[in-house]
């Protein structure tokens, strides 16, 4: 979802650092290969998913949604030497894609994939967690933000995507519409939760940062 207009977009892009080619190869397959490749982050918010990692320097990393690992191979990025991203995904069909590119790039030894609920699967990891990035069912953004906060350090940084819902946030709400209607409440979960300090980008679709105080 584009909300600025296309000339000043294509200056932003253009004046941005560029796609490393890796995910040049992935963004093409995913196009080539996979139903609904809207889905990928695309490389101007992958180059702000690096930007926001490499700023953070990660330890631990947990990404709720991989899709095909696009996003997933932008902040590994950003992680500690010694640093993990653990990425949850429930399409088990992606699996091989997602493994293809991870072995491909210099982290292949730094990624955990799994596959199956993300609401099953966050409880059993162990760890606390610098930096989140939340990418999947929209109807369950509330539940995954319960489901994280008590596991991450202070300071960390919660980075949810799609918040502005290509723009049904501030349209009147259909009723049947689930996935609007659980947006506007993890949203609002957002700023008025004491625990965290939220501020909404207008980039893309909507991507916010969450910092745990």
């Amino acid at each position: 979802m584009h909300f600025l207009p296309q000339k000043i977009d294509d200056y932003v892009v253009e004046h941005s650092e560029k796609e490393p080619q890796l995910l040049q190869e992935l963004s093409k397959e995913t196009w080539q290969k996979v139903l609904n490749p809207r889905m990928l982050s695309g490389a101007f918010q992958g180059r702000i998913l690096s930007m926001i990692s490499k700023l953070v320097t990660p330890q631990k990393i947990l990404e709720i949604g991989t899709y095909t690992g696009y996003s997933a191979l932008c902040l590994a990025e950003g992680l500690a030497k010694d640093g993990i991203l653990y990425t949850i995904d429930k399409n088990e069909e992606l699996e091989e894609l997602q493994h293809k590119y991870f072995q491909k790039s210099e982290f292949k030894n730094q990624i955990q994939q799994y596959i199956g609920n993300a609401i099953e699967i966050i409880p059993t990891i162990d760890e606390k967690f610098d930096l989140v990035f939340i990418d999947a069912d929209k109807s369950n953004y509330p539940n995954y933000f319960e489901l994280i906060i008590d596991k991450m350090n202070k300071g960390g940084i919660i980075l949810s995507d799609n918040v502005l819902w290509s723009g049904k946030v501030v349209e009147e709400l259909n009723p049947k519409d689930i996935d609007t209607k659980m947006l506007l409440a993890y949203n609002k979960l957002l700023v008025t939760d004491t625990r965290v300090e939220t501020v909404l980008l207008p980039i893309r679709d909507g991507l916010t940062i969450s910092r745990v105080k």
